[in-house]
């Protein structure tokens, strides 16, 4: 697996372009309709989700009245943001904001995930992946097979050497483990093996956990980023996913709000030891 790509330097000229035109005093709608794109489009390029010819970044800069030590690195950016990560090769099968997260993914160093629906994909199994791969609609076998390559190749992050593989802290509600989903057995022997990684924790929400504002959070991943010196290259980012898009925040009050729901979660979650007997115990009645 090669490194994130055009990711990062696509959400560095994102945000560096977001910065220029609110510097500027120019609205997101007004920007768009002086460049004549639409709004949609301008979302997509200030949230990195897509990459930037030098030529428009160019004529964005003109528009702001951007300096031209700005403009020089903002275009440089974007002929950067143009590369091809590792997870291209997957671009049939996965939508692009999706491609967006697994660049990210790749890059963070500290990655915070709570689930009560599935199992995170970097623990899934490839016989319980493939089973999320047949819920969606219309979708073959070869699609199918696909998908489960794509979980099978983000999981190396969790292994690797250089740079150094990320932390990943895991808190799953304790429900979604009881689902009859063929070849739950071998998923649970997989969160109990993940487990015993020294940059892995598992901990689960009971059932009879009471109810908080994580309910209205929803299923949510914090991604935090290496530093350099004392400030991060990227921003703390907090990704949500939804059935037909998903969002990325990293708002200094969006951040936190989540950073709050975590707290929340990590006081009410079981410790990692009493998650990993629950786990053996739940496997226990699926082998029953």
């Amino acid at each position: 697996m090669t490194e994130a790509g055009s990711t990062v330097p696509r959400r560095q000229l994102g945000r560096l372009l977001r910065q220029t035109r609110e510097q500027a005093g120019i609205g997101l709608e007004a920007a768009a309709s002086d460049l004549e794109w639409s709004r949609a489009k301008m979302y997509r390029i200030e949230s990195g989700q897509t990459p930037v010819r030098a030529l428009d970044v160019d004529q964005m800069c003109r528009l702001y009245g951007a300096a031209a030590d700005m403009t020089e690195v903002l275009v440089s950016l974007a002929s950067e943001s143009k590369s091809k990560g590792w997870y291209h090769a997957y671009s049939e099968i996965i939508p692009r904001w999706f491609e967006l997260y697994v660049g990210l993914e790749s890059a963070a160093s500290r990655i915070r995930t709570y689930e009560h629906a599935l199992v995170p994909g970097l623990l899934q199994t490839p016989e319980y992946a493939a089973e999320v791969g047949r819920t969606r609609p219309e979708t073959s076998d070869d699609e199918v097979a696909k998908l489960v390559e794509l979980r099978t190749e983000r999981q190396r992050i969790l292994v690797r050497k250089r740079p150094a593989a990320p932390t990943l802290d895991v808190i799953l509600e304790e429900a979604l483990l009881h689902r009859a989903v063929p070849g739950m057995a071998g998923q649970l022997d997989r969160l109990i093996e993940a487990g015993n990684a020294s940059n892995v924790s598992i901990r689960l929400l009971p059932l009879g956990s009471r109810l908080s504002q994580v309910a209205v959070a929803g299923n949510f991943v914090i991604l935090d980023f290496p530093t350099t010196g004392a400030r991060s290259a990227e921003p703390t980012t907090v990704y949500s996913e939804g059935l037909s898009g998903a969002l990325y925040l990293d708002r200094i009050e969006e951040v936190r709000a989540y950073a709050e729901v975590w707290k929340t979660l990590t006081s009410e979650a079981l410790s990692v030891q009493e998650s990993r007997k629950l786990v053996q115990d739940i496997k226990e009645r699926h082998d029953g």
